[in-house]
């Protein structure tokens, strides 16, 4: 038997009571009486009567309900963005849909169709690593429809951006290989052209600057699906280990990419910290289970979600046209652990410092 939601008619019907009477009594109307609004009022909550979204949305010319495009929602840093997202929207009375674009560019084109199509009141998304092409979102923001970019931005649409300042946490965790005596760090990065990838590559190679050390392109591996899928990481990791001199210590500058770089280091088995330092992103709390425990950037997720959501609602609920934006830059956490232990230092032929392998 097909489910049937209990409508303003049904309710009309078994009080005996006209529908406007009924919809004006579930509105507060001051123009319907105490006793015939207490009436209907209690009938409709015995029947779990819950307003049409759709109706409203043809009368208000709003659907109350907000689109977010992530790449994946199992990473845990989006899904504690999201988490941040729904503590907002779902106070303010808006319902979340949200679409995977799993970094593909295509399906993120789609999931913009389909977003735009149900008339969401406004869009949070942070690119795929593959879309180079932003014709679609510029086309519905030139259309009037909210956007805000959280983690990975357009720098040049004039809109809201969230971001967390990759560049100082990037050097912060670079800085701490340094110190721990390691010098020949290679970095694992997303797609180039991504913003994240830019200020994070710019953190690593001021770290190695400020040290005097060498910064090798030979030591720059880009995934451009960010290591959502394992293969490219291997290839990646199996390449620096064929360079000479090998890199003592690797960089992974997001967080699939830091997760699969020990996997691979694993199943090489290669020693970590001994034979190859460790540091990356992940806000996964299991990461400090792992063995050895890594020593990962925590970014504030939850509170890029939160402040995103907020900016968006200023955008849609704004009786004036905003035309002046933000860019919110928020501070990681540098979590150190056992995979970057602190190295011996021995003394090279020529007085440098270097490390043992």
């Amino acid at each position: 038997m097909k489910y049937s939601a209990p409508t303003i008619k049904d309710i009309a019907r078994a009080l005996n009571l006209s529908t406007s009477t009924v919809s004006r009594a579930l509105r507060d109307s001051y123009e319907i009486n105490p006793a015939t609004k207490k009436l209907v009022l209690e009938y409709a909550a015995r029947l779990n009567y819950q307003p049409n979204p759709i109706a409203l949305s043809l009368r208000e010319r709003r659907s109350l309900s907000l689109g977010v495009i992530v790449c994946e929602v199992a990473n845990s840093f989006f899904s504690q963005v999201i988490n941040g997202i729904e503590s907002i929207a779902y106070e303010k009375g808006y319902q979340v849909i949200i679409s995977q674009s799993r970094e593909s560019s295509e399906k993120e084109w789609r999931a913009l169709q389909y977003l735009a199509s149900r008339s969401v009141d406004g869009l949070l998304i942070s690119l795929s690593t593959e879309t180079t092409d932003l014709s679609m979102i510029r086309q519905l923001h030139a259309q009037g429809l909210p956007i805000v970019f959280f983690d990975r931005v357009a720098e040049d649409i004039p809109t809201h951006k969230v971001t967390v300042d990759g560049f100082q946490a990037s050097h912060k965790a670079v800085m701490h290989l340094i110190t721990n005596g390691f010098r020949r760090i290679a970095i694992l990065a997303n797609a180039a052209f991504l913003s994240i990838t830019k200020e994070r590559l710019a953190g690593y190679e001021k770290a190695l600057l400020d040290h005097g050390l060498p910064m090798r392109r030979e030591w720059i591996r880009y995934c451009d699906h960010g290591g959502m899928y394992y293969d490219e990481v291997e290839t990646a990791i199996r390449s620096l280990l064929q360079l000479r001199p090998r890199p003592d210590a690797i960089f992974a500058a997001s967080d699939k990419l830091t997760t699969n770089a020990l996997r691979v280091l694993r199943l090489l088995q290669i020693r970590i910290p001994q034979q190859m330092g460790l540091a990356g992103f992940s806000n996964s709390e299991l990461t400090e289970l792992l063995d050895p425990p890594l020593t990962v950037i925590k970014q504030p997720a939850f509170e890029m979600g939160r402040i995103a959501t907020e900016l968006l609602l200023q955008l849609i609920e704004s009786k004036r046209p905003i035309k002046e934006f933000e860019t919110r830059k928020l501070q990681a956490e540098v979590l150190v652990r056992a995979s970057t232990s602190l190295l011996k230092k021995k003394e090279h032929p020529r007085g440098l410092p270097t490390t043992s392998q």
